[in-house]
């Protein structure tokens, strides 16, 4: 494996270059990290406005008991017999 000229520089350079150089890098991840929340933000807030414009749908009221739905299976009969051991 050689080296590249980015491992001699780094070969040459001081502790105290590395740490600016990794700080360097640590800043462009988060500047790059923080536009990407920026961008999904800006997205949610179009979904946002997007559903603001529309109109709210009613909530049904409590209706009479002959107006609400049956609860259960819909035309399915279960049929739970014992097992045989």
């Amino acid at each position: 494996m050689g080296l590249d000229i980015n491992d001699s520089e780094a070969e040459s350079a001081g502790p105290i270059e590395l740490v600016t150089d990794l700080s360097d890098i640590a800043a462009q991840c988060a500047a790059s990290n923080l536009l990407d929340f920026a961008a999904q933000l800006a997205g949610l807030a179009e979904d946002l406005k997007a559903l603001a414009a529309r109109p709210l749908q009613p909530i049904p009221t409590v209706a009479e008991p002959d107006d609400q739905p049956q609860v259960g299976f819909s035309g399915i009969t279960l049929k739970i017999e014992p097992s045989i051991q």
